[in-house]
């Protein structure tokens, strides 16, 4: 069996939770656990946003998360894909008339892919990640061209 060209090297993720209910991060760990093992992939979670080529983004952004939320997208270095997982994060969900929240994550920092639903299956957080290596193949390919 012959990987996909998009495993050729690995990803590496960095999470950050805005302000959600701690669901979509049940399952993000539940996405790192031996059943799915993404890291057979080169998936997996690092300590620091300067490392990281995807930032995973969690529930929607309260006002003490906002300028947090920025700052760590601003240490990323390019490329970079952003993932906004669960409803919370894509339209504020159950939160969206909160006294506290500034809207949800693409109206702080722009977003590249979704990953629907609350909370999420792994697979579905899984398939999103995929849908990230995508993306960043996409911007290495404009990049040396």
């Amino acid at each position: 069996m012959k990987l996909s060209p998009s495993f050729n090297r690995s990803l590496w993720v960095f999470h950050v939770n805005s302000g959600s209910c701690n669901g979509c991060d049940i399952e993000i760990v539940a996405a790192l656990c031996p059943r799915y093992d993404p890291e057979r992939f080169g998936i997996k979670l690092v300590g620091s946003p300067r490392h990281a080529d995807v930032l995973l983004v969690t529930g929607p952004v309260t006002h003490q998360m906002r300028d947090r939320v920025k700052r760590v997208y601003d240490q990323m270095a390019a490329p970079k894909v952003v993932m906004c997982v669960g409803t919370c994060g894509q339209s504020g969900g159950v939160f969206y008339d909160s006294y506290n929240l500034d809207g949800p994550i693409d109206q702080v920092i722009p977003v590249d892919v979704y990953v629907p639903g609350c909370a999420p299956r792994p697979e579905a957080i899984i398939y999103g990640v995929v849908q990230a290596i995508a993306k960043l193949e996409r911007l290495e390919k404009e990049v040396r061209s």
